[in-house]
């Protein structure tokens, strides 16, 4: 490993473990701890019910800490959930807007609810993504360039696939569904897929004008794509795939071509 790469990794570490910029208050739904939320996000759409006052959310204190609460029956928290997703929407306050679902889960793991992707940086809930390594039988890696539309990282390079797992999928049907949407690969063609690991973000996100905050657990596979197969995309959100060998890969690393999440995947992949 070059001494480049060695200095890029320690600051990459450090980028993905970073307190928030500013201070939070935790986020609470019926009941259950779920997030936090940036001092200040929350009183911009009121201290008020939501939607005709269906769902109370007003700021309180537990031992001794103030805290948001969405106070609703457990059944409910769903609808709350992304009826307060609609009026961060409405007041400007949310990230992209992709009506898809994810989940909310408390301490222990425990789903709560699920809400509107483009909410859950800004509501500090913590996200669950996959990623494929994908490696061809010479030792080459397979990588995509991410689409300019792309509303996080334009352009920047990644690993073969990297996708959020949605509140309906499991582990294994998110890395199915995405191996086959980003790279047109469908996963039982490839050979020796076996998870890896995990890497692990908290830090600071651009969303909502820089109030929200990352949280995620990022569980990657690796596996070789055969002899004459080849990823092609499916959903418009990848602008080419390319086989990089590893020591070119090193030096692109280094010079922050690939996204930070891939990165880090991909270094956890080499054993740096």
């Amino acid at each position: 490993m070059s001494a480049a790469l060695h200095a890029w990794l320690q600051a990459a570490r450090q980028r993905a473990q970073q307190p928030p910029a500013q201070p939070r208050l935790p986020l609470w739904v019926a009941g259950q701890p779920v997030g936090s939320v940036a001092v200040g996000v929350l009183d911009q759409i009121g201290l008020q019910r939501l939607l005709d006052k269906r769902y109370k959310l007003s700021k309180t204190e537990r031992s001794g800490t103030a805290i948001w609460h969405l106070d609703v029956p457990a059944d409910a928290a769903t609808d709350a959930l992304n009826t307060l997703a609609t009026a961060l929407r409405d007041a400007d306050l949310c990230g992209p807007w992709r009506n898809e679902q994810l989940a909310v889960c408390n301490a222990q793991g425990e789903c709560v609810g699920t809400v509107e992707r483009g909410a859950v940086r800004v509501l500090g809930i913590a996200t669950v993504a996959v990623h494929l390594v994908g490696s061809a039988p010479d030792g080459r890696m397979w990588v995509q360039k991410r689409a300019l539309t792309k509303p996080n990282d334009p352009g920047l390079w990644d690993t073969l696939m990297g996708g959020m797992i949605a509140a309906t999928d499991s582990l294994q049907q998110a890395l199915a569904r995405e191996t086959w949407e980003e790279a047109g690969l469908h996963v039982a063609d490839l050979q020796a897929v076996t998870h890896g690991g995990h890497v692990l973000f908290s830090r600071p996100s651009s969303e909502a004008g820089g109030t929200g905050y990352m949280v995620e657990r990022i569980d990657w596979f690796r596996a070789t794509v055969p002899e004459g197969m080849a990823p092609s995309n499916q959903d418009g959100e990848v602008d080419e795939f390319a086989l990089r060998a590893t020591e070119d890969l090193y030096t692109q690393v280094a010079e922050d071509r690939f996204t930070l999440e891939a990165a880090l995947v991909m270094a956890a992949h080499w054993g740096l």
